[in-house]
């Protein structure tokens, strides 16, 4: 195979980036340009196929949501665990008698006015 001289002239940022990458790689600056065109012409010649990043959002983004389902399930948990026990505290500090049935009863009643209030909050 031929080679082909080409006289190239560059940024000085592209220049200094081209320097340090040499450096890295143990190279001369001539080796990595020659790596650089080739790398270049082979990403231009070969984009990626159109919707390849696509499927990779769509999965991440499937995760993401999963993690947030879980996150609001335990979430609802602490709530209603919350209001169980405002309900018992309150029964207990105010010496009210109320029997196990009694205090029960009071808890979803006041977890559903926490849901309720929580999503008639502004965001």
């Amino acid at each position: 195979m031929k080679a082909v001289q080409y006289t190239v002239r560059v940024p000085a940022a592209v220049d200094k980036a081209m320097q340090k990458l040499a450096a890295q790689q143990n190279v001369t600056p001539y080796e990595m340009l020659q790596r650089c065109v080739k790398a270049g012409v082979a990403a231009l010649t070969t984009p990626p196929s159109h919707g390849a990043n696509d499927r990779e959002l769509v999965a991440e983004l499937a995760s993401v949501s999963t993690g947030v389902a879980h996150v609001e399930r335990m979430l609802d948990r602490v709530l209603f665990t919350a209001c169980a026990s405002y309900c018992y505290a309150r029964s207990a500090a105010l010496a009210g008698g109320k029997t196990e049935e009694d205090i029960a009863a009071e808890v979803s009643p006041a977890y559903e006015r926490q849901r309720r209030l929580a999503q008639e909050a502004p965001s």
